[in-house]
């Protein structure tokens, strides 16, 4: 049974995560993580094994676990671990090389059921909605412009925009700026910890789980006001226009 709640009347803005959140995020990333790897080990099939399971992901059933590198970190802490590791690179050069790659797998990235339909469900609600992700600003870009998307976003954020990483509040902040609204003022939705952890941080107005993605419901329980299924749920609970105060339903259960 649906449970409505009380939530704060000043929410007008969503803020999303990407990998997860609107992507699937092994169908889309188990082989970009693999080219990675291989780039990473120049070829070596054992040491890119290596490489893909200090990224946290199974080189045979090609799923990341949750907190990992791969789900959690960006091009550059996924670079200086492999270096750590002995790939023969310098850390700037295979960062570098890192971004490129995964910005080209953005190109064939899986997005999750109902997610164009869900943005023009929120934008018609007068939300106003952005991106924040630990992949690169323009690895954001190639997704929201492959899902023909981009007009529905006010801000795109990634790594390397100059907000910081998460769980840094920075991306928080940075949209809040693009806006012209308040940190309380922004849902900040995402599938890991690291997101949730970051609109804490932030004073984002609400903090809400998705269960689509590498985090589990005991993982994102104790920081999450609201657990999802997926972001296909999300035009259910915000309701009305921007004069009006969103709905919620399905709390996340309280810290034991």
């Amino acid at each position: 049974m649906i449970q409505a709640l009380d939530v704060p009347p000043q929410i007008r803005a969503i803020l999303f995560d990407k990998d997860g959140t609107l992507l699937d995020f092994d169908r889309t990333w188990s082989r970009i993580n693999l080219a990675a790897a291989r780039h990473g080990a120049r070829g070596d099939t054992a040491v890119a094994e290596h490489f893909l399971r200090l990224g946290g992901q199974d080189p045979v059933t090609g799923r990341t676990a949750a907190g990992s590198l791969f789900a959690a970190g960006n091009a550059v802490e996924i670079a200086e671990a492999w270096v750590a590791a002995g790939a023969a690179f310098d850390h700037t050069t295979l960062a570098r090389d890192l971004d490129r790659i995964f910005a080209e797998g953005m190109t064939e990235a899986v997005p999750l059921p109902g997610v164009p339909e869900v943005f023009a469900q929120l934008s018609g609600m007068d939300l106003l909605l952005g991106v924040a992700s630990s992949d690169s600003e323009a690895s954001v870009r190639v997704f929201v412009e492959g899902l023909g998307a981009a007009s529905s976003f006010r801000f795109l954020c990634g790594y390397d925009s100059g907000h910081g990483p998460k769980p840094e509040p920075g991306m928080v902040q940075g949209f809040a700026a693009a806006t012209g609204l308040t940190a309380d003022s922004i849902a900040m939705v995402g599938d890991n910890t690291h997101d949730l952890e970051m609109a804490r941080r932030a004073g984002a107005g609400l903090a809400i789980g998705v269960l689509s993605g590498t985090g589990t419901r005991a993982d994102l329980a104790p920081l999450a006001d609201l657990i999802l299924d997926s972001v296909a749920e999300l035009p259910a609970f915000f309701v009305g226009t921007s004069t009006a105060a969103p709905v919620l339903a399905s709390p996340a259960p309280s810290p034991t």
